[in-house]
């Protein structure tokens, strides 16, 4: 009976004492799996913190028709990277990509695709955005639908009285931007119509336009579809109105892209540029894009 007892207790012993081992393998593999998880989020920590540690500034020159797009970036995209300022001026398309030559900005931004000759002397088109050219009235006009015929007539000269088209009998106030407007060269591309256009107004900026139709009777012009509000009424062309749905479908004729043009390839820039256009380029870039009425390029 002792001898039973005694092996017994030597069997439990043995046991315990593995059992004891055991424990102290999974403490170990438990430890190793914890110190590489800390070495991990150590490592994410450090990448997002080099990062944020970035320091530089990204210059811009160009477009009106952008501004409210290259605003919306700047903020968001400044908080992300306080170390990096990011600065736009907004002299027009032409000046813009003038500037992008003249080495005095990284980017040129442009409402409109680049020419053959801005291409040859090195400035890259990089699109950001699509927009949709709006055509706008003022808010006591009846005509609300106009054919890209009788818009081209218009602002040929061709018609000069709203009776023509449908509305009251009042003259026709053609409104559009100064020469070297990116938006300007994009209309009268798409109607074909350059260099033919009759103006009564010419103006240097997006925000000018608008407000001289909304405060001129019998007034027509074009701006980008972002920034129509309810001061203007804008026209449908061909029974088709100005919707991002619509120029998605590619049922809307006024479209155009927004270009942010470079010196060279985007992976020829500086580190601050390279960044910035890695934002545009991300999810939460391209929310801000969608946020101010734009379109996101295919």
């Amino acid at each position: 009976m002792k001898n039973r007892i005694k092996k017994l207790l030597t069997i439990a012993a043995a046991c315990g004492l593995t059992v004891a081992m055991m424990g102290c393998g999974d403490t170990s593999t438990d430890s190793n799996a914890d110190q590489k998880n800390s070495q991990a989020e150590s490592q994410a920590t450090d990448d997002n913190s080099s990062d944020a540690n970035i320091t530089g500034k990204v210059t811009m020159a160009g477009s009106t028709s952008m501004e409210k797009l290259c605003g919306a970036l700047q903020e968001t995209f400044m908080a992300k990277y306080p170390g990096i300022t990011v600065t736009a001026e907004f002299t027009g398309s032409g000046a813009g990509l003038e500037s992008l030559a003249a080495g005095s900005v990284d980017i040129g931004n442009a409402s409109r695709a680049l020419k053959d000759e801005e291409k040859a002397n090195g400035s890259v088109e990089n699109i950001v955005a699509i927009d949709g050219i709006a055509v706008v009235v003022d808010t006591a006009n009846t005509v609300t639908d106009l054919t890209t015929e009788q818009l081209a007539n218009i602002y040929t000269g061709t018609i000069t009285n709203w009776s023509e088209v449908g509305g009251a009998d009042q003259n026709i106030v053609v409104v559009g931007r100064e020469a070297g407007s990116g938006t300007r060269g994009a209309f009268e591309e798409l109607l074909e119509i350059e260099d033919a256009c009759a103006y009564a107004q010419e103006l240097d900026s997006t925000g000018g336009v608008l407000a001289s139709v909304a405060a001129t009777p019998g007034a027509i012009g074009y701006v980008s579809l972002d920034v129509v509000d309810s001061t203007v009424t804008a026209v449908s062309l061909n029974g088709v109105a100005a919707t991002e749905e619509n120029i998605i479908a590619g049922n809307y004729v006024l479209s155009r892209p927004f270009v942010m043009a470079t010196m060279g390839e985007i992976s020829q820039q500086s580190e601050a540029v390279q960044k910035f256009f890695e934002f545009i380029q991300s999810d939460e870039g391209k929310e801000v894009i969608k946020a101010v009425g734009l379109i996101i390029p295919e």
